[in-house]
């Protein structure tokens, strides 16, 4: 697993259960003998009628391991949205539950945030990937570590198997809490574990270790795949799109994967299977033609293929807010921008809260030079934004300006050329696009 940075602040995805309360206690006995706080963060779907209940277990506890001098404090985060008709509970959860994650661990100072899958989660994860016809991505499971928005994401049990966590927990003696909605067939997961499990491990005593193992070379197939795809696209894509001659010329493995890898960047998301198979068969004819995608519209016309989100496709006249006054912390909306600021407070590396009281928003023009880091050079945003491989759709939104001198740029950051000393109040920001901010 790649190391991650030293924090003075370790967070943990602390749900009440029986995983996440062992990598807890450990990750607590541990960082008591170095000096790192740890914090806990617990996340309340309001799905349960027991949801409540085991908010309050949390807290409990990291109050008694307080009291008995573990380095731990408790922060609680309770969902508004529901799902919608004919969403995914397990989807829907998973993306709200690390939505919040991420908006909790730097509001508390951590960098680091660790989750408690183990080896046995992983060989689910492969199994139900493939039962859904996923691709060598899918079948790569979880990553052990990822950083994303500068937040390291890491799984430090992911080659630690099950009943290692049951013994653990057995022997410290450890309180946690029994989900009801772990025995709901419903869900496709708890199907694999009650009805398919327990005969596949019969059957194949090794199954847990092999089909984690083939998720490791899954994932090493997959680096592969990505740098390759990096290859390509630097000599077939630029700012007026993916050249179709080059993307042609290429075998058509590549080209799938090309394809793929540049839709991704584009939209965020990983496009359907079968939008890649008609656009392999349909992309090289003559003439202009589109294809919708993402609440968005690709485009074919003279020789290069683009993406465009449907307001830009639309043409549709938004007002776009010219200033902002920012004196605390907290989510800034800015529909006609398109999405939020979410402001939160820092202890060193943030730009001081007084830089931010009148600022003005502006759109790129061209020009425009961002720091990336304190000691190093101004450069363009274009070379920066290269430099960072930041997909077309992470840098949207405006240039927040602090009497002329450039403060933060959308995917970039905050310019280092305005980060505060020591003992200023400081703050960071992020910026996220949203339909319906």
């Amino acid at each position: 697993m790649r190391s991650s940075p030293p924090s003075s602040c370790v967070a943990i995805a602390y749900s009440g259960g029986r995983d996440s309360t062992a990598l807890l206690h450990v990750t607590l006995v541990t960082a008591r003998h170095l000096g790192v706080a740890v914090v806990a963060l617990h996340v309340n779907h309001r799905l349960s009628m027991y949801a409540d209940a085991w908010e309050r277990h949390c807290r409990h506890q990291c109050k008694r391991w307080a009291a008995d001098g573990l380095p731990i404090s408790f922060a609680a985060a309770r969902l508004r949205s529901q799902p919608q008709p004919g969403d995914s509970i397990e989807a829907w959860a998973r993306r709200e539950r690390y939505a919040a994650l991420k908006r909790m661990a730097p509001a508390h100072g951590a960098e680091l945030l660790l989750l408690a899958h183990h080896r046995r989660d992983q060989a689910e994860t492969l199994i139900l990937q493939a039962l859904r016809s996923a691709g060598v991505a899918g079948l790569s499971g979880m990553p052990r570590s990822a950083l994303r928005d500068g937040l390291h994401w890491a799984r430090p049990w992911l080659d630690t198997p099950r009943r290692a966590i049951e013994a653990y927990v057995q022997s410290q003696g450890l309180a946690y809490i029994d989900d009801d909605s772990n025995t709901d067939e419903r869900y496709a997961r708890n199907r694999l574990r009650h009805r398919v499990w327990p005969a596949l491990e019969q059957a194949f005593p090794d199954a847990e270790p092999a089909l984690a193992a083939a998720a490791t070379w899954a994932q090493q197939a997959t680096a592969c795949l990505d740098e390759v795809a990096v290859d390509d696209l630097s000599k077939i894509s630029g700012d007026d799109g993916l050249t179709l001659s080059g993307l042609q010329a290429l075998s058509i493995a590549r080209r799938v994967n090309a394809l793929r890898a540049w839709l991704h960047r584009q939209t965020g998301a990983t496009p359907p299977a079968t939008l890649i198979t008609r656009l392999n068969d349909e992309l090289f004819g003559d003439g202009a033609a589109s294809w919708p995608l993402a609440s968005g519209l690709l485009r074919r016309y003279r020789g290069h293929l683009t993406w465009r989100s449907a307001a830009i496709v639309s043409g549709e006249a938004k007002v776009l807010e010219s200033t902002l006054s920012i004196r605390r912390v907290g989510t800034y909306r800015l529909p006609g921008w398109g999405g939020r600021l979410q402001v939160a407070r820092v202890k060193e590396g943030g730009v001081p809260l007084a830089w931010l009281a009148q600022l003005a928003l502006r759109e790129r023009s061209g020009g425009e030079r961002f720091q990336a880091g304190i000691g190093r050079p101004a450069r363009s945003l274009k070379k920066q934004f290269q430099a960072a491989e930041l997909p077309a759709w992470q840098r949207s939104g405006p240039l927040l300006y602090s009497g002329g001198q450039l403060v933060f740029v959308p995917g970039l950051g905050i310019d280092a050329r305005v980060i505060g000393l020591p003992g200023q109040p400081q703050v960071t920001m992020r910026w996220e696009p949203s339909e319906s901010a």
